[in-house]
């Protein structure tokens, strides 16, 4: 490496300008792995919300920029069709000057948001802006070329009503809860990621042969047991365990739901959700089983852990693992993200 003391003024600042590009030009490349980790639908593959709450586990990247991220990697990199078909990138000409290191991912975000107000073929204009000024100044030039295309334009109307979200029915009929649903692209792949694994056919056996039930019974079957599974956590024969105050803090498999007794305990000791890194308060809380109920596991402190609604899910869906190691909730994260397994504890609600 070059003492940087010995560069003159003008070779320094050159060596800043061209690191700077190198940086960029690793970004684009970087936006076109995440957008393919986003057409794999990896987050319904590793049991996750979705992509943003991977790569807040994989990078450590707040909620916001992973978001971030991800908007300007589908913007800038070629879509792939159901058919096989490659299209261009949304933003061809803002692709091709962030592929020369040319732009910064703040100014795609900028470019993005103008060209929500401009026809396609002004992109040149914009991206022009962004080639030569820093984004404050981009989004000013833009907001002054919106205003002249758009100024003879007749008054907005009122935006057509956003099209309905996920939607789900549910009816009896002759003794039978009928389900249907309509869900979104990546709510449909999670929950079809869910369902295929547990309704594959069943090994054939000597004693009951192949597995002849249609598959329309066996996906009824999954789901049945995927519900068990849920349900088993927020839910038992015997034995019970007494605190000091005859309060139960272990009715061993009476029941699968928690007592209040068991919850106080766990409040206090979890003081939240016990998830690494989250702050979720009790109240926002459930009480789930370590060794699942559906599994044997018993009513009990011991066996307990307070989860926040989405790590509760996370956990029940991901490789994601919780354990007690001297009386403390502790957490082992996938292969994939720690290949060490290394053990983890909340370090927020116990501070």
């Amino acid at each position: 490496m070059i003492e940087t003391r010995l560069l003159s003024t003008d070779e320094l600042l050159r060596s800043v300008v061209d690191e700077v590009t190198e940086i960029r030009v690793r970004e684009n490349s970087l936006m076109h792995k995440i957008a393919e980790l986003d057409r794999r639908g990896v987050a319904a593959e590793l049991g996750y919300r979705d992509l943003p709450q991977v790569l807040r586990h994989a990078v450590r990247w707040d909620l916001s920029a992973a978001r971030r991220w991800i908007a300007n990697a589908a913007l800038l990199t070629n879509e792939i069709t159901p058919t096989g078909s490659e299209l261009a990138p949304k933003l061809p000409l803002t692709a091709e000057a962030v592929a020369e290191g040319a732009l910064s991912i703040e100014h795609v975000a900028v470019v993005a948001e103008i060209m929500k107000t401009v026809p396609a073929e002004h992109e040149v204009t914009v991206v022009g802006y962004a080639r030569d000024f820093e984004p404050v100044t981009v989004r000013r030039l833009g907001t002054t070329l919106a205003y002249a295309i758009n100024q003879d334009d007749p008054e907005p109307r009122d935006p057509a009503p956003a099209p309905p979200g996920n939607q789900h029915w549910m009816r009896w009929k002759n003794g039978k809860l009928e389900i249907s649903a309509k869900l979104d692209k990546v709510t449909g792949a999670k929950y079809e990621a869910l369902i295929d694994p547990l309704a594959k056919p069943r090994p054939q056996t000597p004693d009951e042969g192949p597995d002849r039930r249609p598959r329309e019974e066996r996906e009824g079957d999954a789901l049945a047991e995927l519900q068990v599974r849920e349900l088993a956590c927020n839910a038992g024969i015997i034995p019970m365990v007494l605190g000091g105050a005859g309060q139960p803090l272990n009715v061993g498999r009476k029941t699968r739901t928690f007592p209040a007794a068991i919850r106080r305990t766990l409040v206090t000791r979890d003081r939240g959700c016990a998830f690494p890194g989250c702050g979720r308060p009790p109240r926002q809380c459930d009480a789930h089983h370590i060794k699942h109920w559906a599994n044997g596991g018993d009513t009990s402190v011991d066996n307990a852990v307070l989860l926040c609604r989405h790590h509760h899910t996370l956990i029940h869906q991901s490789e994601w693992e919780v354990g007690m190691v001297n009386g403390i909730p502790t957490f082992y994260a996938p292969a994939w993200l720690d290949p060490q397994q290394r053990p983890r504890r909340n370090l927020v609600n116990t501070a």
